[in-house]
């Protein structure tokens, strides 16, 4: 028991047997040499009294030595528990210290992770946004920069998903939903450790102190062609045979491939500020030997972005707000895929708002205004001086407007959309043309693994937006004639598409489009058309394409179309293209 209390206790123990030695020594000494002595004796009880003192004192002494070592034993022993307890002490503040520094470097590690990832990913009000509904600046910046794949974003008006799940696409069925999940998180897990490992290396520094961002798409597509079209690699439609033609081509090309740059700033009056600029190798050739291989750079697009919770100021040069959607295709990059077969499209200079009403967390309702450049189609007349278009000479802007909802169903985006336009063009001697269109789009899915997507439009002179087969106005008679007047060509198309996407790294696409401007009014122009030698009264494209995606930045496609465009006249051309493509993201 005493040995139990002495481990726990030890110098509550010694402390005590101290008290307890000492009373002891104290209570010897009183019985030993405290007893009193008679006052009356005799010689004979003196010297008794004297020899039982001396012998008293005799036996007290070895019981107070004994005392005495004791106490110098419980001295030595406080000591060194004094000593052991300091050296206790000094160990655990070493620990504490050292507990300090783990905690400081776990949160060094923390947040070098954290930069990992905002790096990586868009700025945390893109979060917000997606929430909301609105689709991030990455996404936003996919539809922009590759509108034909399987990832591109969903229209302005729609909710964004994450990674490439972008407009009418299918989400995968649940029996996929496991693998999919481990082998995102697999990707995921492998791209943070090589972006750890990276930190070491250099990076794209921008001339200010805010995050610079490069990426882009290398495609590397190889094409066979039977039958004649206007453009081999990117073939919109199909043109008539020259006697030294041969009726079909086959050839390879990567001027497709494009490069971005995105900038995020600081936040102005609340809102977050970004920026971005994309090029092609699609701006022609270069004079050279062999130069069909040596694409000329092209700017795209580039915008400057304003986003607050629910509203966005976006201005810069852009795709078309009241047309966002585009068939999946990675055969057709530098134009979108059904362009001049009903799919409106061009990259114009513009200044839109966007503001977006959440009813709930699976419902909005988004409102999308904006000025335009008016443009009418026009070829430059010169490489060095930009003259102005029909559209510009009007001394006025084109106008649009889009109003769309969006709702999830089962979790999948479902958004209808109407949109419109207005641009007055200037046709010389007091000419003017008024060029108008409405637009519908529509993103259903069907199920949990089609989605059907659609959009189709209604105009008149909108060659400059890619309708009409790229015809704009109507001139019946010599065009210097004061008295000839000059009408705006009226046109109808539109497109769909059917998605199939079993799985998330697997889809197949079917698509049909068709513009057709009205062949009545083409009959009475004697006005050539800019790209064709002869007036174009309908163009039809249909295509299946098969995309396979092993990694999120990696992209297999096989792509069959076909192509059957109507001359005025009555003749028509068909041709068929079989395109193998492979991408990279980065």
């Amino acid at each position: 028991m005493r040995a139990t209390l002495y481990a726990r206790f030890p110098q509550r123990f010694l402390a005590a047997n101290l008290c307890f030695l000492m009373s002891a020594a104290a209570a010897s000494a009183a019985d030993g040499g405290g007893t009193p002595t008679p006052t009356v004796s005799s010689n004979v009880e003196t010297t008794r009294a004297g020899a039982a003192d001396s012998a008293a004192s005799g036996a007290a002494t070895p019981e107070l030595r004994a005392v005495a070592d004791a106490l110098r034993e419980l001295q030595a022993q406080v000591q060194t528990l004094t000593k052991q307890v300091g050296v206790l002490k000094a160990e655990q503040e070493q620990s504490r210290a050292e507990t300090r520094e783990l905690t400081r470097q776990l949160s060094l590690a923390r947040g070098e992770m954290e930069t990992v990832v905002a790096a990586s990913t868009a700025p945390s009000h893109e979060a917000r946004s997606a929430a909301a509904g609105e689709p991030t600046q990455m996404a936003r910046m996919e539809a922009q920069s590759y509108p034909g794949l399987p990832g591109q974003a969903a229209p302005p008006s729609a909710p964004a998903t994450p990674g490439y799940l972008g407009a009418g696409t299918a989400t995968a069925p649940e029996s996929d939903d496991v693998n999919g999940r481990l082998s995102r998180l697999e990707e995921n897990q492998q791209f943070l450790d090589d972006k750890l490992a990276e930190q070491s290396q250099s990076k794209v520094e921008s001339g200010s102190k805010y995050r610079l961002r490069l990426s882009g798409i290398v495609l590397m597509s190889l094409f066979a062609n039977r039958g004649n079209v206007d453009n081999l690699d990117i073939p919109q439609v199909a043109t008539d045979r020259n006697i030294i033609e041969s009726d079909g081509s086959f050839g390879g090309s990567l001027r497709q491939s494009q490069i971005g740059l995105e900038v995020f700033g600081p936040d102005v009056l609340g809102a977050h500020t970004s920026a971005d600029v994309r090029f092609d190798f699609a701006g022609g050739f270069s004079q050279a030997e062999n130069g069909v291989s040596m694409g000329l750079m092209r700017l795209r697009t580039g915008t400057i972005r304003f986003d607050w919770q629910n509203t966005s100021i976006i201005a810069g040069q852009d795709s078309l707000f009241f047309a966002p959607l585009a068939p999946t295709s990675i055969a057709t990059l530098a134009v979108p895929a059904m362009s001049y077969a009903g799919n409106l499209w061009a990259w114009t200079p513009q200044v839109r708002v966007e503001h977006r009403v959440p009813f709930s967390d699976t419902s909005s309702f988004v409102v999308q205004a904006g000025v335009l450049d008016s443009w009418s189609g026009d070829v430059p007349f010169t490489q060095f001086y930009r003259n102005d278009t029909w559209g510009e000479e009007s001394a006025q802007p084109g106008y649009a407007m889009r109003v769309a909802w969006n709702h999830r169903l089962a979790g999948r985006p479902f958004t209808i959309g109407a949109g419109g336009y207005y641009g007055r063009q200037y046709w010389a001697l007091g000419r003017n043309v008024d060029g108008w269109a409405g637009t519908a789009d529509l993103t259903l899915p069907l199920g949990k693994l089609f989605t059907l997507t659609s959009q189709f439009y209604r105009g008149r002179a909108v060659a400059g937006l890619g309708g009409g087969i790229g015809q704009d106005v109507v001139v019946p008679g010599p065009f210097r004639a004061p008295t000839t007047p000059v009408l705006g060509l009226d046109s109808i198309g539109g497109w769909a598409q059917l998605k199939f996407k079993p799985t998330t790294r697997f889809e197949i696409n079917g698509a049909f489009g068709q513009d057709n401007p009205y062949a009545g009014q083409l009959r009475m122009t004697t006005f050539s058309p800019p790209f064709y030698d002869a007036p174009l009264a309908r163009n039809q494209s249909v295509l299946a394409n098969f995309i396979y995606q092993p990694r999120s930045n990696m992209l297999f496609s096989t792509e069959y179309r076909y192509l059957h465009t109507f001359e005025v006249s009555g003749e028509t051309h068909r041709a068929n293209v079989v395109n193998l493509a492979v991408a990279y993201v980065f």
